[in-house]
C-alpha cells in the first residue's frame, strides 16, 4: 500500500491539465484548508476533490470490497467517507463551493468524454449560484 499515491494521481493530473489548458489557474493541496482539496480556485471561491472510487467507496463498477480482511476495508472506507463529508461541510461553512469528480468519470468503460467533464467544471466554476457538483461515470 506504500506505493498508493494520495496526491498527483493520474485522474487528478488529467483534470489539472484540461483545466489549465482552458486558462484556469489554481492551487493544489493547500494545507490550510480542510481535507487539503486537490484543486483550489480562490478567484471562484471553489474547490475540487478528485476521489478514487475504491478508496472513497463510490457505488460504481470500479468499486469492489476485497475478499480478504473485509471488515478492515469496510472500516477504512467508511472512515474515508465520514472524513469526506466532514471536510466538505467545513469548506462550505468557510464559504467555499465544493465539487467532487469521481475516478469513474475519467476512467473505465463508462467514463465520460474528458471534454464533457472539463466543460461541466468550467460551467460550474463560472456559475457562482451552484454550491456543489458531483461528476461520475454514465449509468451509475
Amino acid at each position: 500500500m506504500r506505493a498508493i499515491k494520495s496526491k498527483n494521481t493520474r485522474p487528478e493530473m488529467i483534470l489539472r491539465s484540461g483545466l489549465h489548458r482552458r486558462g484556469l489557474r489554481f492551487r493544489i493541496h493547500p494545507k490550510e484548508l480542510p481535507g487539503k482539496p486537490d484543486l483550489v480556485f480562490p478567484r471562484f471561491g471553489a474547490v475540487i476533490f478528485v476521489h478514487g472510487c475504491f478508496w472513497h467507496g463510490h457505488n460504481c463498477p470500479l468499486f469492489k470490497i476485497p475478499a480478504t480482511r473485509e471488515d478492515f476495508w469496510m472500516s477504512k472506507i467508511s472512515a474515508n467517507q465520514t472524513r469526506d463529508s466532514r471536510d466538505a461541510a467545513a469548506l462550505s461553512k468557510l464559504g467555499w463551493r465544493v465539487a467532487t469528480v469521481w475516478e469513474c468519470a475519467l476512467k473505465g468503460r463508462r467514463k465520460l468524454p474528458l471534454e464533457t467533464v472539463i466543460d461541466e467544471l468550467v460551467r460550474w466554476l463560472h456559475d457562482r449560484e451552484s454550491e456543489t457538483i458531483e461528476l461520475r461515470s454514465a449509468l451509475v
